[in-house]
């Protein structure tokens, strides 16, 4: 005989309740009229974008203001500027490397220099250049700002041209890599990259080690299903709304599911509007896809996370993030 639970108690039962609830909400939520996007808006943000690029030479110049130990060798004939321009040069052109040397060619009156494919090759495991990368994602998110309201997704890049991840039967195993962003949802900026060969779960907790690293607080954060589990809710302190919505064969509610159940009950309406903004996530990674591309080129998996957190950078300086999806 099942026990009568106490008043205010969260059961399974209750759980399961709410998930019929939800789907009714969300049903009444889709059918909404959208409202129009607000292309004035898109206009004046495209044009900060475009005055943000051409500051990035000197946003370059600031995160390269690091102190390096010089070492046994033959030296760089580029300065730490020159090879992390180089770098987001070549990324943003979306090209193999010989490509890249061969415009570098082409352009030499206006870079300057030219490089052997080797050399761009090496751009994406140089730990300097790895190091001004993060000052810059520091520098850009100082600029703009962290809203503390996040949503977070991941994705995997696939390591051949025949393959698509988004269309693939099998998501695992050896053809692809995963990454994991937390997007700000103001600014639409990536502010956590988690990088994995095993899957989108170990993109995601070095995703929040590196938000945890760069000391930005979390207050609220939405997530897919696939992240709707204890572990998951563990790694997020008690000051954080955590907006998931549990699996239908939930059997287990602890304190932290507790949590979100409760506040999807006060509320059903404005949970699932929250949680529906992590299709903000969904939209971040097909704009990164479309603009830089679906495939890791790169072999080496430090060289193809190197490639991978550049694209995301990139992202941030490219992005324009107005109004409601």
């Amino acid at each position: 005989m099942e026990k009568p639970s106490q008043p205010g108690m969260i059961t399974a039962k209750t759980a399961s309740q709410l998930l019929e609830a939800l789907d009714e909400v969300r049903e009444q939520i889709l059918k909404q009229e959208k409202t129009a996007y607000p292309y004035t808006e898109w206009e004046r943000k495209r044009a900060e974008v475009k005055e943000r690029l051409k500051r990035l030479p000197k946003l370059v110049h600031a995160a390269a203001d690091i102190r390096v130990d010089t070492h046994a060798g033959r030296p760089n004939a580029l300065s730490l500027e020159q090879r992390t321009m180089l770098l987001l040069f070549a990324r943003m052109m979306s090209r193999s490397n010989r490509d890249i040397e061969d415009l570098l060619g082409l352009l030499q009156p206006l870079f300057g220099f030219t490089v052997s494919y080797k050399t761009v090759e090496r751009l994406y495991s140089d730990p300097e250049v790895r190091a001004v990368l993060r000052n810059l994602l520091t520098l850009l998110l100082e600029e703009d700002g962290v809203s503390g309201d996040f949503t977070g997704d991941g994705s995997g890049y696939s390591l051949s041209v025949s393959r698509h991840y988004r269309s693939s039967p099998s998501r695992s195993g050896i053809k692809y890599r995963y990454v994991f962003h937390l997007v700000d949802i103001r600014s639409g900026l990536i502010v956590g990259f988690g990088y994995s060969c095993v899957s989108e779960m170990e993109a995601f907790g070095r995703a929040m080690a590196m938000v945890e690293g760069l000391g930005v607080s979390v207050n609220s954060v939405s997530l897919d299903r696939y992240y709707s589990s204890r572990r998951v809710l563990s790694v997020f302190g008690g000051e954080t709304a955590v907006y998931v919505v549990p699996k239908s064969n939930i059997s287990r509610i602890g304190f932290r599911w507790a949590e979100v159940i409760e506040r999807a009950m006060a509320d059903p309406v404005a949970f699932l509007g929250r949680y529906f903004e992590r299709s903000l996530s969904e939209v971040v990674f097909s704009a990164v896809k479309r603009r830089f591309g679906w495939v890791v080129r790169q072999r080496r998996s430090d060289r193809q996370e190197g490639a991978l957190f550049t694209v995301s950078l990139l992202h941030n300086l490219f992005t324009v993030r107005v109004g409601p999806l």
